[in-house]
């Protein structure tokens, strides 16, 4: 091309850069076709250079002092290309502190649903001891006896109540708010089943956060639910969370599992102990196997260490 000049460079950006000021012009009055895109080779070796045809642009002239112009241009392009690594670099680490952030929330919540169990456990003892110490000084033996052996009744608050609107709201939020402190977007679906029990369905990314090991983060996160449902009404509510079908799928391998233990206790003639298992799974467990004419289960230990053992029937 006519008035063009052929420059080359480290890169084609070099290239242009070098092409305006030899030519006296912007980039937005430079034409330029890429000859050679050039390549940095290894450790120096099969180096290759840039090369770019430029020329200025029709009716365009040599402009004095532009030097500068073109040194501002370099240099905000410079700026750009140092923003776009800073925020790719703040990203990552924004992504790294939000990980963290998760995992710590996670064990405080964990934390939280033990100490407040515990709390729950150990604050009404000391007043049962009382009353129950007063109530059998009055009663007489055949009537403390008759006591002892008597299976204990249900509690008359036992039975579930019709979940309100503004309870279902109330653990929607509470869930919402610890999800919006550890930095995820959970959608959530509640619904009330023929128990009368509020399930909430959570569904999102890096739901294995919520589940955690073994499902102890969920299971910490329903106790708390559950806390918060039955602050919001008298009676008692209960509140189940579920995320990607694992309540199902753990009860599916708990099933397995119980069945394969026995397996081994016929075979071996020795009890097993399980590892330690919220109730509801050991309740699992004890189904599982309750019609096996082989076997017996019995549960060992104190929460959060209880767990179930199986044994060959006499």
């Amino acid at each position: 091309m006519d008035g063009s000049i052929r420059v080359s460079a480290k890169t084609v950006d070099d290239a242009i850069t070098e092409a305006m000021i030899q030519l006296g012009v912007t980039s937005d009055r430079l034409e330029y076709e890429v000859i050679e895109k050039g390549r940095a080779g290894f450790l120096g070796i099969g180096m290759k250079q840039a090369v770019i045809e430029a020329r200025r642009k029709k009716g365009v002239e040599k402009e004095t002092d532009i030097l500068e112009e073109i040194k501002k241009e370099v240099k905000l392009d410079e700026k750009k290309l140092l923003n776009d690594n800073f925020k790719k670099e703040v990203k990552k680490e924004t992504k790294k502190d939000t990980k963290r952030q998760s995992k710590e929330i996670v064990n405080e919540l964990k934390e939280t649903a033990a100490k407040e169990k515990k709390s729950d456990e150990k604050e009404p003892e000391k007043e049962i001891k009382k009353e129950k110490a007063a109530v059998n000084e009055k009663k007489p033996e055949k009537e403390k006896k008759f006591e002892k052996e008597k299976k204990p009744e249900k509690e008359k608050n036992s039975e579930p109540v019709e979940i309100t609107e503004a309870t279902k709201k109330a653990v929607e939020k509470f869930l919402l708010d610890v999800f919006q402190v550890m930095g995820m977007e959970v959608q959530l679906t509640s619904d009330v089943d023929k128990d009368g029990i509020l399930c909430v369905d959570m569904s999102g990314d890096n739901m294995g956060i919520i589940i955690g090991k073994r499902g102890q983060t969920l299971d910490s996160l329903q106790y708390l639910a559950n806390r918060v449902a039955n602050k919001q009404q008298a009676g008692y509510v209960r509140v189940k969370l579920d995320t990607e079908n694992y309540r199902v799928r753990r009860e599916e391998t708990l099933r397995h599992l119980a069945k394969n233990i026995a397996h081994k206790v016929k075979r071996n003639r020795k009890p097993i102990a399980l590892e330690p298992m919220n109730p509801y799974e050991r309740r699992i467990i004890h189904y599982s196997l309750q019609s096996d004419p082989y076997v017996t289960t019995h549960s060992e230990g104190e929460d959060p260490y209880r767990k179930v053992v199986v044994t060959l029937k006499r």
